[in-house]
């Protein structure tokens, strides 16, 4: 870093992006992007938005807004649209958090977390999971502080049930609850239906994985009125143009694709299962993914090892080096037939860890 570079930022750990390479092909199943295009309304509308670029897009996202309050159920009033849901959070972090307000969240969960907790100078407490990998709800209930929590839970796949997530949300009527819905429509209950009854509870969800816009950086954050006023206040003394006019657009036409969404996440269910059955045929241990990827690991080989054999044979996955997790790659659940190179490559690699040994 520079010389300029101001020390109340000198500390600060960025986090570090799934890989995007450029130099060759792969079948990448690293970062959880869906495998299949936007829905056709989506690329349609984008495509007329582009062409009236020249003008600012619309801050209240008034189109979209009344789509999806319409399609959830609920008020214009309880939704606010970010860029990525990546926004919504650390709008949290920036409305919520201080010295008087700490944060808490598992030791195991999405990366963002302490990035955002140490880039507003907020401090924070990690709660470990279980030795299953599942979160404990009675360490939640009553903590007293702005509790962060992913359902389903990145990396880890696991989710709690929404009987679970009302208990934390009651337990704590002083302080905010933030569930992240990244990954609720491929198999989770969403606690969305919570907000109107918990003045402390918000939802944040993304049009990145099942509407398949992560390129288009669209998120959003549901909660009752007075809670999307106050990060309404951190979104317009930051960046009132936040979600561009060809997201907007994308997004619109994305809610109105209903079919194409609903095939989309039927047939990610459907290839999740037949990769998790084929792993574990192969000797693999894998959680009870209620996402779009599955955490898996082999008891006879090394989950760094197996993630630059794969890499080596033009497949991506995602490996984290944390003590806990590291014999664990984290697989993203793409087409047949991507699964189906993965799968051969990983029958490779084992024969030939057999026969070495």
């Amino acid at each position: 870093m520079s010389r300029f570079f101001s020390e109340k930022y000198s500390r600060l750990t960025p986090y570090t992006p799934g890989e995007q390479p450029r130099d060759r092909r792969f079948v990448k199943l690293n970062t959880n992007e869906s495998p299949y295009a936007p829905s056709p309304k989506a690329r349609e509308y984008a495509a007329k938005a582009a062409q009236k670029l020249q003008l600012y897009c619309d801050p209240d996202c008034t189109a979209l807004t009344a789509k999806l309050g319409g399609l959830y159920g609920i008020g214009t009033e309880n939704i606010l649209f970010t860029n990525g849901s990546d926004e919504a959070l650390n709008f949290a972090f920036m409305a919520f958090c201080d010295d008087s307000h700490p944060a808490v969240f598992p030791d195991i969960t999405y990366g963002f977390y302490p990035v955002f907790a140490d880039l507003n100078g907020v401090p924070y407490e990690k709660i470990p999971l279980a030795e299953d990998f599942t979160v404990n709800v009675e360490d939640y209930l009553g903590v007293g502080k702005t509790v962060f929590l992913a359902n389903p839970n990145a990396p880890t796949g696991i989710a709690l049930p929404l009987s679970a997530i009302e208990r934390i949300v009651a337990s704590n009527p002083g302080s905010i609850v933030i569930i992240d819905e990244a990954y609720v429509d491929f198999g989770a209950e969403s606690a969305v239906t919570l907000i109107d009854k918990y003045d402390n509870l918000i939802v944040t969800q993304t049009f990145s994985k099942s509407r398949s816009l992560a390129g288009g950086r669209l998120g959003m954050a549901l909660a009752c009125p007075a809670l999307i006023r106050d990060l309404n206040t951190v979104k317009y003394s930051t960046n009132p143009y936040n979600v561009n006019s060809v997201t907007q657009a994308a997004g619109l036409g994305a809610l109105e694709d209903a079919e194409y969404f609903a095939k989309n996440c039927a047939e990610i269910i459907e290839n999740r299962a037949y990769l998790t059955g084929n792993l574990q045929k192969l000797g693999f241990l894998t959680t009870d993914s209620s996402t779009n990827f599955v955490f898996a690991r082999h008891p006879d080989l090394d989950g760094g090892r197996l993630y630059l054999a794969l890499k080596e044979r033009g497949v991506l996955v995602r490996h984290f080096t944390l003590s806990r997790i590291r014999d664990y790659n984290r697989i993203t659940v793409g087409t047949r037939e991507q699964l189906d190179i993965l799968l051969g490559h990983i029958k490779d690699i084992l024969e030939e860890a057999h026969e070495n040994c």
